[in-house]
């Protein structure tokens, strides 16, 4: 029968004594390192001032980089979901062209095309007009705009008082309006009571049925200094044209915008007679494009500080092993009487490599905190939504805790290095 043994700890040759031994002695290593910065706290603390400029640089640029892209894509969210905006193209007269939307090439027949499309959820054409606004006492010159019912949904307007004109108030070619922030304010001072008011755009009087939320300013340009009015009402009263300014087009998903873009352009070129290479007399705009290129150009400028405030961390990275190597130098008696005592290369090594990695990561602690304040500071300053990357963070902290290991350890080994006879000698 198979007896079975049991090895002791001491047969295994790993004794709960050395194990304890190592702990003492790892524990005595940080203990010694932690001491000797204190002692030295004025020079330790300008040691990782580098280190500290370089964290918070990271930190605060990412946050300014994130919360200026949330801003960037919230605006342009808040411009419509998923759609696709048709304006005319360029007409040349005696070789000089004109811009997009010099031709009148768009109807409402295109428009109703459009709509009749696969991934199509809303269309509405769209024909603006400038004009004057008088109720009461009050007037404001602003553009209006006539759209059909679905517009509402197609840029994802919110009412704050009041209801959009229907689909029967449409093909009535009612003289119904829905205004934005900015003619409610200045028509009706005093948050006075618009709706149900008469204003008159142009000199003809239209009741005031609702007044939208807020959506602020893009690009310049203010979304609430608008009038919205049914479309037919516009072509009968306000401007007798057969064609359209522009169409807007909202497909019923994200994932089908571009198939939606490419179906529009098929369609419109067989409807204008288009022929395969011939120059289109419209142009498809897709809003997603300049969402790719906000976060794109909000990415490039995350890498351009981030890399110039690397500069700074590897500027404190060197200054932590020069300042090592000074306490190699200063500490070489010291180092010889421990190797006397018993200490072992080793944990010499360890010791000085604590104390560049406690001088780093202490750098990284500090920097995260002021970078994150100042980063919240410069937000509220620019009027940006606080946005904390954790994972820039965390990343800071480890990039830190790196530095001290990998600037760290040529002073610690060449601590270790030392000839114990010739340390001692040292005065």
């Amino acid at each position: 029968m198979a007896v079975k043994t049991q090895s002791t700890p001491a047969q295994s040759g790993k004794s709960p004594a050395m194990h304890n031994n190592r702990g003492m002695l790892l524990e005595a290593n940080f203990r010694s390192a932690i001491e000797a910065l204190w002692v030295n706290r004025g020079r330790s603390f300008l040691t990782i001032l580098g280190v500290i400029v370089g964290i918070a640089a990271v930190i605060a640029a990412v946050t300014i980089t994130s919360g200026a892209s949330a801003l960037i894509n919230g605006r342009l969210t808040g411009l419509g979901t998923n759609v696709l905006v048709v304006n005319p193209g360029s007409v040349t007269v005696g070789g000089a062209r004109s811009g997009a939307g010099g031709q009148q090439t768009l109807t409402v027949s295109d428009e109703q095309a459009l709509a009749q499309l696969p991934h199509v959820m809303n269309a509405s054409p769209v024909i603006t007009v400038r004009e004057q606004l008088v109720s009461g006492s009050q007037n404001w010159n602003t553009s209006v705009s006539g759209v059909y019912p679905s517009y509402q949904q197609i840029q994802n307007w919110s009412l704050q008082t009041g209801a959009w004109f229907s689909a029967a108030q449409e093909s009535q070619q009612s003289p119904v309006a829905v205004i934005g922030q900015t003619v409610y304010q200045n028509l009706f001072p005093n948050n006075a009571n618009a709706l149900g008011q008469e204003m008159t755009i142009g000199g003809i009087p239209f009741q005031i049925i609702g007044v939208l939320q807020t959506k602020g300013s893009t690009g310049g340009f203010s979304q609430d200094d608008v009038v919205f009015i049914p479309f037919t009402t516009t072509q009968t009263r306000l401007k007798n044209i057969t064609y359209v300014n522009q169409i807007q087009v909202q497909a019923d998903s994200a994932n089908n915008v571009t198939t939606v873009q490419n179906e529009i352009t098929a369609e419109l070129d067989t409807l204008h007679n288009i022929s395969a290479g011939g120059q289109a007399d419209f142009t498809v705009r897709n809003p997603n494009q300049l969402v790719a290129t906000a976060q794109q150009f909000s990415t490039t400028l995350t890498i351009l500080l981030v890399s110039i405030a690397g500069i700074s961390l590897i500027v404190g990275g060197i200054g932590i092993m020069n300042i090592m190597l000074v306490s190699v130098t200063e500490r070489t008696r010291e180092i010889g009487i421990r190797m006397a005592i018993g200490a072992r290369r080793g944990d010499i090594r360890n010791q000085f490599l604590i104390e560049s990695v406690a001088l780093s990561g202490t750098g990284g602690i500090l920097g995260i905190i002021i970078g994150a304040v100042l980063g919240a500071i410069l937000a509220h300053a620019f009027s940006l939504p606080l946005v904390f990357n954790i994972f820039a963070i965390v990343t800071a902290f480890t990039v830190s805790a790196f530095i001290g290991i990998v600037f760290g350890l040529y002073p610690a080994i060449r601590a270790a290095r030392l000839d114990p006879i010739a340390a001692l000698r040292t005065e």
